[in-house]
């Protein structure tokens, strides 16, 4: 179900037509943000237009895969500089056809994972924990813990089976998909499989590895994850409008989400799932202007000392020509940061230090189109554009089939994260 960085083949979501919108900036948090202690919405600093001709290829790339993937709506955002362009594109709500707005709040995926690694290096270089403690050391009965290091859960080098795969765990998620999970429970599913490979051996993308850091980051730090990760990452680095719900909460305004993750593949409406299933691994919001300054930060390792982010791409996964995959943030093609995908929605969260560039891009469908994410075909389009020689995209999945991905979940054949 969630999933980021790996690939897979979805069906085409229902057609419908899309225009380009100016983006829609400032709005008034609903009544779920303030409850939950965000801030009052403040548009961004005002950046520069990119010229006219790069302008109108943007508009032309990024509307051409709205059509081409039949993509209900997505926010696109990116900086260079001092210039920028930012769109909203297509709907919010298929129902009432209300405009997509670049200020709505949208369920970021995988993009979690950048969040919970980081805390998880904070507590590094706090002196709480070491890269290289055995899991065993923080967290009692994980499978061969012993053999397991934070390094490797980090990294995705555990060889622990992924919970997502689990036909009981997926079965459990698509007959309610508003049901709450425990981080145990998650990890129960895990917990009864032999591990896939020895720890170190390879390299498989799994979820089990960063809801286990989870509960590391709860025992070292002495709060809960959410907690921990509001006060070590989101305060410092100024992140007003970005949570980790401990529900089915949704701040508004927000996009309702489309997802073909069902029991009976038919399209539905995610907007009140529970996203309890992915934790640590997958389940927070964020918005566009929180995005943009998150990126940068990720990628330049404000938050940490030198050479606690150094370990980021010591020694990172080369699955082809492109792509590393490091402790929680990956380089492709010399953009640094994650991409996310859950039901209902996407995420491609970006920097490109070489040409201090940022870019954003979410939508409300986690669907796919010639076995591609849509997520990643906007971000290629825009990228072949602005930075050709820098061209973010992930390959198309070889096959559909439920082994493809080491990251099956609810739906076998539509993984996710």
């Amino acid at each position: 179900m969630a999933r980021g960085f790996r690939y897979r083949s979805l069906p085409a979501a229902v057609a419908l037509g899309l225009t380009a919108l100016a983006a829609a900036c400032g709005g008034e948090a609903g009544p779920a943000a303030e409850r939950a202690g965000l801030g009052v919405l403040t548009p961004s600093p005002v950046a520069d237009p990119l010229s006219a001709p790069v302008t109108e290829k943007l508009d032309q790339a990024v509307g051409q895969v709205m059509r081409e993937a039949e993509v209900p709506g997505a926010i696109v955002g990116l900086w260079m500089g001092d210039s920028s362009y930012v769109r909203a594109f297509g709907v919010s709500d298929k129902a009432t056809k209300e405009p997509m707005a670049a200020n709505l709040f949208m369920r970021i995926g995988s993009e979690t994972k950048t969040f919970t690694v980081t805390a998880l290096l904070r507590l590094v270089d706090q002196g709480k924990v070491k890269l290289d403690d055995p899991v065993s050391q923080h967290v009692p009965g994980v499978p061969s813990g012993e053999r397991i290091t934070l390094r490797q859960l980090a990294g995705m080098k555990s060889g622990l089976y992924p919970y997502t795969s689990d036909p009981r765990f997926q079965k459990a998620v698509l007959a309610d998909p508003k049901r709450s999970f425990t981080p145990r429970d998650l990890l129960a599913y895990s917990f009864g499989h032999p591990l896939v490979f020895q720890p170190g051996e390879r390299f498989q993308y799994s979820n089990t590895n960063t809801v286990l850091l989870g509960l590391v980051i709860e025992k070292a730090g002495g709060k809960p994850l959410a907690e921990f990760i509001r006060q070590e990452v989101l305060v410092p680095a100024k992140l007003k409008r970005t949570l980790f719900p401990r529900g089915t909460e949704f701040p508004r305004p927000h996009a309702h989400g489309y997802t073909r993750q069902t029991a009976d593949g038919g399209t539905a409406d995610a907007i009140g799932w529970n996203s309890s299933w992915a934790w640590a691994a997958g389940a927070m919001i964020s918005t566009l202007d929180d995005l943009r300054s998150w990126a940068p930060t990720l990628a330049t390792g404000t938050l940490l000392s030198t050479g606690t982010q150094a370990e980021r791409m010591k020694d990172p996964y080369e699955p082809f020509p492109g792509l590393r995959y490091g402790l929680g943030m990956f380089d492709v093609r010399g953009w640094l940061g994650h991409n996310g995908s859950l039901p209902g929605y996407q995420t491609v969260v970006v920097h490109l230090p070489a040409k201090n560039a940022t870019l954003v891009v979410l939508t409300n469908t986690d669907d796919s189109h010639q076995g591609r994410d849509v997520g990643t075909l906007l971000a290629r389009a825009v990228t072949r554009v602005a930075t050709p020689e820098h061209v973010y995209t992930l390959p198309a999945t070889p096959t559909a089939s439920p082994t493809a991905s080491p990251t099956a979940s609810p739906s076998a054949s539509r993984a996710r994260d």
